[in-house]
């Protein structure tokens, strides 16, 4: 079996939002309100991540099935929602100063990088094809209407939902974290911080 964690998520570049979220969970004051809305988002966006990566097939196709029909970034959505998630379970002004934090580095560098970077690349490889896509799919929130195959995609209208994408995704490390977190803060009240 793959390992279920990628070597990037332990960058020393990330130090500082893994210590952001450590404090963030120490000086953090659950509710159980803030629980119930917290873990259905985390829920909803763990879900949405794993609909992605089960259509996701990197670098062999332009993916536009699945929830890529809706939106162009289901992943980073479903890592929204995680984040909202997170921050609405912490609860208080631990929670509150992580999600002021987050958001504004989220859309306006970590977005829109990775959407000029990924954009290019497809566009590079895929083309016109790529480019009415994007065109016609908004990138975070959701069309009511899903994207409408063009002849050169129309082998795609029977891609399901595959357990060994979600796997070559990686995906399975990110399951495991989110369940360790609910449960830590499930936990928290125990740990008497």
């Amino acid at each position: 079996m793959k390992h279920p964690f990628r070597r990037k998520n332990l960058s020393p570049r990330l130090l500082p939002i893994y210590l952001a979220a450590a404090a963030g969970f120490i000086f953090a004051q659950p509710t159980p309100a803030g629980f119930a809305i917290g873990g259905s988002l985390a829920a909803a966006g763990l879900a949405l991540r794993a609909w992605g990566a089960g259509h996701l097939v990197k670098n062999d196709r332009l993916t536009v099935t699945g929830p890529y029909a809706y939106l162009r970034h289901p992943l980073y959505a479903g890592t929204l929602l995680l984040a909202a998630g997170f921050v609405l379970l912490a609860g208080g002004a631990a929670g509150a100063a992580v999600g002021l934090c987050v958001a504004p580095l989220f859309f306006l560098y970590y977005l829109p990088y990775k959407d000029r970077i990924e954009s290019a690349r497809l566009e590079r490889h895929y083309g016109s094809v790529y480019t009415q896509y994007r065109a016609q799919v908004p990138k975070l929130l959701p069309s009511r209407v899903p994207y409408r195959l063009p002849p050169e995609l129309a082998h795609e209208r029977d891609r399901r939902w595959r357990f060994a994408c979600f796997r070559d995704n990686s995906e399975t490390g990110t399951l495991i974290g989110v369940v360790l977190v609910v449960l830590l803060f499930a936990l928290r009240p125990a740990l008497d911080f």
